[in-house]
């Protein structure tokens, strides 16, 4: 009895799979099928994906050059205010030796004046 249903269930449900499998047939007819094979959908997907498609080797060295000129005038302006510093203190040294020796001379000069 149980085999009876199943079977009933069984030829039911495949009449109704080719009901519907045949009412469809005409629009799956109307679809357009790609020609391309699956390979050449992979390439050409690929390409559209290609990060390097607009890499440009001029743009490139543009920039590079940009940010070695702006280091190279970083490097510039340390050593100009190295330099700077440089003179600075030279010339500090120098006023305070021309301070000691008039200091030197005005004492020598009253000690002159003394005697």
């Amino acid at each position: 009895m149980v085999y009876l249903a199943f079977s009933i269930i069984l030829l039911t449900s495949f009449f109704g799979m080719f009901f519907i499998f045949y009412r469809k047939i005409p629009l799956m007819l109307t679809f357009e099928f790609p020609k391309k094979s699956a390979i050449l959908k992979i390439k050409h997907k690929i390409k559209e994906l290609n990060p390097l498609k607009d890499f440009s080797l001029e743009i490139f060295l543009q920039k590079w050059i940009a940010r070695i000129r702006i280091f190279s005038l970083k490097v510039d302006n340390l050593t100009f205010n190295w330099l700077k510093k440089l003179r600075e203190r030279q010339i500090l040294k120098e006023k305070l030796l021309k301070k000691k020796e008039k200091s030197e001379d005005y004492w020598e000069k009253i000690k002159k004046e003394i005697k």
